[in-house]
C-alpha cells in the first residue's frame, strides 16, 4: 500500500515497518527563453527551493484543491463589487449629496449584476498588459 503525505512525497512501507520514499523516476519538461528561465530561477532561490524543487511544488499544488482557484476568483470578484460600489457613492457623500432608499437599492441591484463582468474585463486587461 502506498500512502501520500501532505507535501506530497510518496511512501512505500517495507518490510521493517518503516517507510521509504518511492523514487521519483518520471521527468516532464518545458521550454524556456533565457529571460523567462532566470526570472523562474530567481524566484525559486527567493523561496529557498532549487528551480526544479519549485516548479514541481507548485505543480503538485495546482492538484491538491481546484477549487482554490474558484474562491480566489470569488474574493476578486467581491472586492470588485465593493470598488464599484466605493467610486459610485464615495464622491457624492463626500460633496454632501445624500441618496434615497430607493437609489441605494438600484446601486446595490447595478453593483450584483455587473461586478463579474467587471471582474473578467479587469483581468483580461490585464492578461493583455502582460504579453506587451
Amino acid at each position: 500500500m502506498i500512502s501520500t503525505m501532505e507535501n506530497a512525497i510518496a511512501f512505500r512501507p517495507t518490510t521493517d515497518g518503516s517507510k521509504r520514499p518511492l523514487a521519483r523516476n518520471r521527468i516532464l519538461s518545458a521550454r524556456f527563453m533565457d529571460s523567462e528561465y532566470a526570472a523562474l530561477e530567481n524566484f525559486a532561490w527567493s523561496k529557498g527551493m532549487t528551480l526544479s524543487d519549485w516548479v514541481r511544488s507548485v505543480l503538485l499544488h495546482s492538484l491538491e484543491d481546484p477549487g482554490e482557484t474558484q474562491m480566489e476568483m470569488h474574493i476578486f470578484t467581491e472586492l470588485v463589487g465593493i470598488q464599484m460600489l466605493l467610486m459610485n457613492t464615495l464622491e457624492p457623500l463626500l460633496r454632501g449629496d445624500k441618496f434615497a432608499p430607493e437609489q441605494l437599492t438600484i446601486l446595490f441591484r447595478q453593483v450584483q449584476t455587473t461586478k463579474a463582468a467587471k471582474a473578467q474585463e479587469l483581468l483580461a486587461k490585464r492578461s493583455q498588459n502582460k504579453e506587451k
